[in-house]
This record gives structure tokens, sequence and C-alpha cells, in this order.
């Protein structure tokens, strides 16, 4: 078995919801009840010419994992009819319906490609053109909220608030984002910018933050993603002649663990102690970078002091698990630190915030709006004949007080919050962009407006300021388009 949160079980892992989860589809954010998925161009794979992996065979593997590990069994139902459904991801939609109507898993259990989650979790290996989408209020304008290092967007000119105007396979066959829409939805979107494999191309009009209209057609190619990005992934910030650290995780994969190390070895060197922290678009990833956070910012925390209890249901009680701070040479000591988060900051994000309020009351706060609200985790269960890997919710996790209590979100939760909107005139990292400036001013004792828990933000929309509910999403993601979300 493989895990994502601890020792005990291998590798676990507190991962964004498929569909409607910390990377949500659609606009689906917060404790809102997610969409059913469609099918995509590219289903879980079903080859059933290799012995044992049949469509009823996968079905029947799936529900014994369930009824073995699932942390909601009571939910499940007595006696499900596999011949109903033609493929495995929609029996186990069915199979976690009732948990779903009761809001504790939100498309969270899902199956997934071994191959392809394991190449994401060691390098953030993927194919596409290396930017996170999102639409504006209105849901007929499409803009870029983030493009990746190495990858064909950037090359081509299309970064952080640039607007996508019209799309095509060619620029003979341009259309407009706004007539895709009126005519297919936002499906027509996932649609038009094609299938996420190497060598698809599209041609894009586009209008960058400075005016410039441009025309260019990008191709999709494999890229590695950056956890921590070369341009502001992590940079030390001045407020008058403060210092204060500055990280953007983008997601929690192994490769995260030396740019993270080396970051905080800065700061540290640097005698800095007050951090920002921004998690605005992060849907999770793995607890052992998670734990690696926790350690980052534990200086001065003891090996008896608890980062977090892991918890499975009463008969896999063996499995149960508590991480412990261990601060490491590179660990710094917080007096406050600023989370920042959106509705898509989910699960191993949430973690991490959530460890750091017993310990730091008062003296931290979450900076945005309101988080998605996962305080549960999954284990992987895995048929290798088949690539099938099955992420199941099988596990809680609480901070050293016990507390888990945010399935509608932080926001409730942290002692202060700071209402801001995700302002993509300005660069992340960047002192001007409002969640950047309203967590400097945390940091500093000057006011805020708090942070609705149940709306996440009610700060005025403008035109390149978008509501992080519209992050462009297909209805059933890749591995990285869970944790990345936004991704294409």
């Amino acid at each position: 078995m493989r895990v994502r949160i601890g020792a005990a079980l291998g590798v676990l892992a507190i991962l964004s919801a498929c569909g409607g989860g910390g990377g949500g589809g659609g606009s689906v954010t917060g404790g809102s009840p997610a969409p059913t998925p469609a099918p995509t161009a590219t289903p879980t794979p079903t080859p059933t010419t290799t012995a044992g992996c049949s469509l009823r065979e996968r079905q029947d593997w799936a529900l014994a994992q369930l009824r073995e590990w699932y942390l909601f069994p009571e939910t499940l139902p007595a006696n499900p009819n596999p011949a109903a459904f033609s493929n495995v991801d929609d029996y186990i939609d069915s199979l976690t319906a009732t948990a779903r109507a009761q809001r504790k898993d939100r498309y969270f259990t899902y199956l997934t490609s071994i191959k392809e989650e394991n190449a994401y979790n060691s390098s953030g290996a993927t194919a596409g053109f290396g930017t996170r989408f999102a639409l504006d209020q209105t849901g007929r304008r499409l803009f870029v909220v983030e493009s990746f290092e190495g990858a064909p967007a950037l090359a081509a000119g299309i970064d952080r608030g640039t607007e996508i105007l019209q799309i095509g396979t060619s620029t003979g066959t341009l259309r407009s984002v706004s007539a895709i829409v009126d005519a297919e939805g936002t499906a027509g979107l996932n649609t038009a910018l094609g299938p996420d494999t190497p060598g698809t191309a599209r041609a894009f009009q586009f209008r960058t933050i400075d005016g410039t209209t441009t025309t260019a057609t990008v191709t999709k190619t494999d890229f590695a993603l950056l956890p921590v990005s070369t341009r502001y992934g992590a940079k030390v910030l001045t407020d008058g002649s403060k210092k204060v650290g500055y990280i953007n995780l983008r997601t929690f994969i192994n490769s995260a663990e030396t740019p993270l190390k080396d970051a905080f070895a800065s700061f540290r060197a640097q005698g800095i102690n007050e951090f920002i922290i921004d998690f605005r678009y992060n849907g999770g990833g793995l607890i052992r970078i998670a734990d690696l956070m926790g350690d980052l910012l534990g200086g001065g925390k003891s090996t008896s002091q608890v980062f977090s209890y892991t918890s499975f249901r009463p008969e896999k009680a063996a499995e149960n698990d508590v991480k412990y701070f261990a601060p490491i040479a590179q660990s710094v000591t917080p007096t406050k630190i600023a989370f920042i988060g959106t509705g898509r900051t989910a699960s191993a994000s949430e973690l991490v915030i959530n460890a750091f309020v017993p310990y730091l009351g008062n003296n931290m706060a979450l900076i945005g709006t309101n988080t998605y609200g996962k305080p549960v985790g999954q284990i992987a269960q895995d048929r290798a004949a088949c690539d099938d890997r099955f992420r199941i919710v099988a596990l809680a996790v609480q901070n050293s007080a016990r507390s888990a209590a945010y399935y509608d979100g932080l926001a409730a939760t942290v002692p202060n919050t700071c209402q801001a909107s995700d302002d993509i005139s300005y660069p992340l990292g960047d002192n001007r962009e409002q969640s950047v400036a309203r967590a400097l001013d945390f940091l500093a004792g000057r006011t805020c407006s708090r942070i609705s828990a149940s709306t996440g933000s009610s700060a005025q929309r403008e035109t390149v300021r978008f509501d992080e509910r519209t992050l462009l999403q297909p209805a059933r993601p890749n591995t990285a388009q869970r944790e990345v979300p936004g991704l294409f």
C-alpha cells in the first residue's frame, strides 16, 4: 500500500479533490457541493486484455478496498450494482455518494494512474502549456493567473495577468472565448484547449498586462513543474526597515524539499523571524513535505511537541500516527506568520496552517479568502497490472489541540484573518499585490477587514481581480490538475 501522510503506511497524501476539491472544478469551492464529473477524453485506462483488469474485476477490487479502508464505512451502500456503470470512475462515485451528500468526501476518493502520479510526485512531471487559467466574474473572459518556468506558455510571453482573447487549432480557426462559452459553456473551453498530450498545438490571441495584443501558436510539451518558482517562489520582502521572508509553495511534491531548505537557510542566516507563506493555489500533496514545512517553521520547538495527529477508523487504529516537530539546521523561529489562502487552498496546505494555531495563536493570520476545508487524507491502493491507483479517504488529521473542525474552511479557526483579493495586476510576491499587501499589514500591526467564513471573500471584483472560484478545471482532472488547480 502507498499512502501520503506519515510513515506507518508508506507514502501518505492529503490531496485536493477530484472534480470539485481543493483544486476543484468549475465553480466549486469551499463547502459547495461538487458537480457530478463527466467522462473526459482521457479516462482511466481499462486494459481488458490483461488478466484481472476487466471492468467488473476492477469494480469489485475498488469496492473491496473501500470496505476495508474507507473512513466512513457506514455510508457505503449495502448492495451496490456495478452492472449499472460502464466505467470504474462512475461506480466509485456512486459508492461514495452518501458521504458526499454529508460533505465528508467531496470527490476526494478516486482512481488514477500509478505511472502518472509517480511521475508528478517525484519531479512535477506533466504535459501542457504550463499555465493556470481562470475565468473572471462574468464567466466569459479567460485570464492567466500563473505561468510556469520551463513551459511553453511563458516562453511565448503568456504570464500572470494575460487575457486569452481567442483560441483555435490554428490562426485560421480562432474563436473568441466569449463565443465558445456562449455556445458550449466552460466545458467548451476545456475542449478548445485540447488534450494534455505533448505535441498538441493551439493558436492564441492574447493581451498582456501592458495592453499589447499578440497572436501565437503554443505547443504542449512535457515539463517539470517547479514547486517553488525560481522567479518569486522564495524572496525577502521589505516593509519599511523590516525584512519579511516570503515563500510561495505551489504544490507538496518531493522536488520541493531542496528549494524549501535553501530558502529557509537564507532566511535564518539573515535573522528573519516574520513570514508570509503563500498557499493561495496550493491544492495539496505529499504529507512528508507538509511535515518538512512544519519542521522548517518549527525552530525552537522540541521533539516532544506535536505537529499533527493522523487517525484511521477504529478497526485500523494500529495505523494511527503522531508527527512531532523535528527542527533541522535550516529551521527558523517565527514570531509571526501570515498564510495566504483562497478557496483552492486545501489538504496539506490546510494541515500546515492548522498545525500552527495552538502555537502562534494571535501571532498568525489567514490572508485572502476562506480555504477549501479538507481535514482528511488519502491512502493509495495499487493494482499494478491495470495501472490503477485508488486514492481512498481513510484518515483524518488534527493539530496538537486535537482540532480539525475546518470542513467549512479555516477562516473560522485561525485567530486572525484579513480579507484580500488575488490581484493579477501584479506578480506574485510583489508588495503591491493585494494579498501580499494585507499580509504585510497584519505583520506590521495595521488594520484589515476580516474574511467572511461563509463566502470566502466579499472583496470588490474588478476586471483583473478574479474570484478564485472560477479556476478552470476539467470535470475529471489528471494528477497534476488535482494538486495544481487551473493547470493546463
